[in-house]
């Protein structure tokens, strides 16, 4: 490892291959040692860890994890690198290789990334999954977003990310940075940010500063979510208008199922001003929300109608 992630030899690997990073897979390689050492320490990985790394890179990170986990299951979209990749764990009977994009579309993770974690989860007692990855920016959201929707629920995960996005998946509400996303992650995991790095320790370098995000999923609080479909669609459908008045934000995305006296009845209940706006409210009060908004809807779907009557 002392050598693998060191630009020289990057480098090297690179020119010899005749490839170069490719911004359209976002490749930017982390090349200070402390800091790969830091994402893969920060996990705490354990044998009974099946890690998902998404961007395999020159697999130096990898390497790191195979040694401690359980088994590494790594994804590469990029066709060239993926060989170089394959050549440095070679020996590693504890890790895959998946040659692909790791999501299906925007919103959904691939079948077959999920199929492969799920399989290795199950050949481990005790078998759980961690995300551990120098994430390229333009997946970083679905992919962190999305993993929290997926059964195994994931237990930790530790990225590389955009500053920007890490700074509003901690934000606070009443912040600019405050968001459906901040929402939807905390209610359900505590996060915090380890480290921001500053665009030289990447090969090539980005444009913007980075950061070591640590999530810590909590069962407890995803308890408290009756149905996460419905609550992430709710919020997202909310802060679509999040400069607008609640009242007028909540009619737009529930307009289809409750009319403007039924929303008025819920912030009401709630004990709401309709000039609050979304971004003032905590992840609990808009869990408490887009609860009472499902739960009145149902209600109102059940009870018959003049002409069922």
């Amino acid at each position: 490892m002392s050598e693998r992630q060191t630009l020289s030899y990057l480098q090297q690997r690179f020119a010899s291959s005749r490839i170069q990073p490719q911004t359209r897979f976002g490749q930017n390689f982390l090349i200070d040692l402390n800091l790969v050492n830091l994402i893969a320490s920060t996990a705490e990985l354990g044998p009974r860890d099946v890690v998902l790394e998404v961007g395999t890179g020159m697999g130096s990170l990898t390497t790191i994890m195979a040694a401690e986990a359980g088994h590494v299951v790594t994804v590469e979209i990029d066709h060239y690198l993926a060989p170089l990749a394959r050549e440095e764990f070679e020996t590693l009977d504890n890790v895959t290789l998946l040659e692909q994009d790791a999501l299906k579309s925007k919103n959904k993770l691939h079948p077959q990334v999920i199929e492969t974690l799920r399989e290795k989860v199950a050949q481990i007692p005790g078998g759980r999954i961690k995300l551990v990855a120098n994430l390229p920016y333009n997946v970083a959201t679905p992919i962190i977003s999305n993993l929290l929707d997926m059964d195994p629920w994931p237990v930790r995960m530790v990225t590389t990310i955009q500053r920007e996005l890490a700074e509003r998946i901690v934000a606070r509400p009443r912040t600019k940075d405050y968001s459906a996303l901040t929402v939807w992650i905390q209610a359900q995991c505590q996060a915090e940010i380890v480290r921001i790095m500053p665009p030289s320790v990447f090969w090539p370098p980005p444009k913007v500063e980075s950061a070591i995000l640590d999530i810590r999923p909590q069962k407890v609080m995803r308890k408290r979510i009756v149905d996460p479909a419905h609550f992430h669609s709710l919020v997202r459908g909310i802060f679509i208008h999040r400069r607008k008045f609640l009242r007028s934000a909540l009619f737009s995305a529930v307009k289809d199922v409750l009319t403007k006296p039924e929303v008025d009845q819920v912030l009401a209940q709630m004990e709401l001003d309709a000039n609050t706006r979304a971004e003032q409210l905590t992840p609990q009060q808009l869990l408490d929300l887009t609860d009472l908004v499902r739960l009145m809807a149902a209600e109102k779907a059940s009870t018959p109608t003049v002409e069922d009557r």
